[in-house]
């Protein structure tokens, strides 16, 4: 059988292994599931940092990192089940000798940290010394009073894991990204309902990332997986559903109120200004972890999971998105409504319909629900240090229903793409939920 330990758990395994009576090796206060958060903590703040991280990129690379820290945390334990085999072209991952003793914490801290220096190779020259800061410090810190032979089995068998995952991940067809993600050369389809540039940047004269629908899935069998129905029909006329839909959202602005201003800024999410949406719910995550101290197997498994969500949920959406190729409210208020109209937040440049934050926030919701369960309160401070005050939710729907409508306060998204994005994020969360983690 192979041995796994955690630090508190260490010393008495060493005494009982090495010799009785003899004196154990001290415990290190940072348990494995504290190293992970502290990666991930760092991680968020990379994609806080790194250009080409927007919203699905950033999804991507919580995916990855989350089935390495799962998988090095599986290896060491009875109680989890392998994600080989369920995810697509995953293949089971190096095992740990048998008889051997391996540091939990030491597997983790080495698995995560051959993940993020190659997940994020092209973060600045502050990010690449964060990144090489908190491995010497957790190098030093968790080696501590540890036998050479169990610090080098640990380290090359978390290497070894990420080693798999980061191949892996090569093939998926996100994994270069060129010029921020928006195409040199790119054909906008013709015809008033059609997606247009919605400012005067350069780089943004075409939609970002406009093949990330057609990425392979983790979960899902394809980006078509979870479809949805086609967009309200475009009209130009007072009676139609469509202007009715776009007349909302200039009402909508004329009368927020101070709650709805500040639930739109809370849930903006800006690339290059934020965590992202997939790292907002990230935070949200580890502000749970934290605040009810629990273990490394929930943390992965949990972790994991929500990245898997975030990331199908972005190539669902985006192949939705191309699909359709719906125009942006703004467009359509200013041709049509008035030609001075403001929105409240910056508009993304990419196609409208289905609201992103919408898909990805539902298939996180159904995640979290299931793991957590229904009625769990929570409050999210993940944006106290920008001077955003928390916000206090009864449970993750409600963070997620509003999340979605704060894009209509923003004045980014039609009520029909924010309701239809909740429905697929809805479809992909339950496919995430059917992952056989524990046994």
């Amino acid at each position: 059988m192979t041995i796994a330990v955690s630090r508190q758990l260490f010393a008495a395994v060493m005494a009982v292994l090495l010799c009785w009576g003899a004196p154990a090796a001290e415990a290190s206060p940072k348990p494995p599931e504290e190293v992970l958060r502290d990666w991930y903590g760092l991680v968020l703040k990379l994609v806080r940092h790194t250009p080409t991280y927007s919203p699905p990129v950033a999804s991507r690379a919580f995916a990855y990192l989350g089935v390495t820290a799962f998988e090095a945390t599986e290896t060491g334990t009875p109680d989890l089940r392998s994600l080989a085999g369920q995810l697509n072209g995953l293949t089971a991952v190096p095992k740990r000798e048998t008889g051997k003793i391996y540091d939990n914490a030491l597997v983790i801290d080495a698995a995560m940290a051959a993940a993020a220096t190659t997940f994020f190779s092209n973060t600045g020259p502050t990010g690449q010394r964060a990144m090489a800061a908190l491995e010497r410090q957790l190098a030093d810190d968790l080696a501590k009073d540890v036998p050479a032979g169990v610090i080098q089995r640990s380290r090359a068998h978390g290497t070894a894991i990420a080693g798999q995952i980061i191949a892996w991940a090569k093939s998926d067809g996100g994994a270069v990204v060129e010029n921020l993600g928006f195409p040199l050369q790119y054909a906008l389809p013709k015809g008033p309902a059609h997606w247009t540039p919605t400012n005067l940047i350069s780089l943004q004269q075409t939609p970002l990332l406009p093949a990330w629908g057609s990425n392979r899935t983790f979960v899902l069998k394809d980006g078509k997986a979870c479809p949805l129905p086609p967009p309200i029909d475009y009209s130009e006329d007072k009676a139609s559903e469509f202007y009715r839909q776009a007349l909302e959202v200039v009402e909508a602005k004329k009368a927020l109120t101070d709650e709805q201003r500040a639930i739109a800024r809370f849930w903006s999410d800006d690339a290059m200004l934020s965590t992202t949406p997939p790292g907002h719910w990230i935070s949200i995550v580890l502000q749970i972890l934290a605040r009810d101290q629990r273990g490394l197997n929930d943390s992965a498994d949990v972790l994991a999971r929500v990245g898997l969500a975030e990331a199908d949920a972005f190539i669902g959406c985006w192949n939705t998105k191309f699909q359709y190729d719906l125009l942006r409210p703004v467009t359509y208020i200013r041709r049509v409504i008035d030609p001075k109209w403001e929105t409240l937040l910056t508009t993304p440049p990419f196609p409208e319909y289905p609201s992103g934050h919408s898909t990805q926030s539902a298939a996180v919701a159904a995640v979290l629900t299931q793991v957590f369960g229904e009625h769990f309160a929570f409050t999210d401070a993940t944006y106290a240090r920008d001077g955003l005050a928390a916000r206090a939710y009864p449970d993750f729907w409600a963070a997620a229903n509003e999340a979605a409508i704060s894009r209509l306060y923003g004045g980014i998204h039609f009520r029909a793409a924010i309701e239809r994005g909740l429905e697929q994020g809805k479809c992909i969360g339950k496919a995430v939920n059917a992952l056989r983690t524990k046994r």
